[in-house]
């Protein structure tokens, strides 16, 4: 699944576009190295998202879809 889909399906980031800019932006990580909107993230991966001062690192652990906005915890855990 492509980075800025994961973020906005996950609820990491609300919106697909905002995802998308954040990618652009350099303020998203994926394994320690910047990422691109494009960028394939698979079960395993580290992603690290910048939010002004704040930094959230989280660990990928189901790439789905669909999914409900109840389940969107499951798809990752915080580090």
């Amino acid at each position: 699944m492509r980075l800025d889909k994961y973020l906005k399906v996950s609820r990491l980031i609300k919106r697909r576009t905002v995802a998308n800019e954040a990618c652009d932006g350099g303020r998203v990580l994926v394994n320690g190295r910047e990422a691109k909107a494009s960028t394939q993230v698979k079960e395993g991966d580290v992603l690290t998202v910048s939010f002004g001062n704040r930094e959230v690192k989280v660990e990928v652990l189901s790439v789905r879809e669909p999914i409900k906005k109840e389940e969107a915890g499951e798809l990752f855990r915080y580090i």
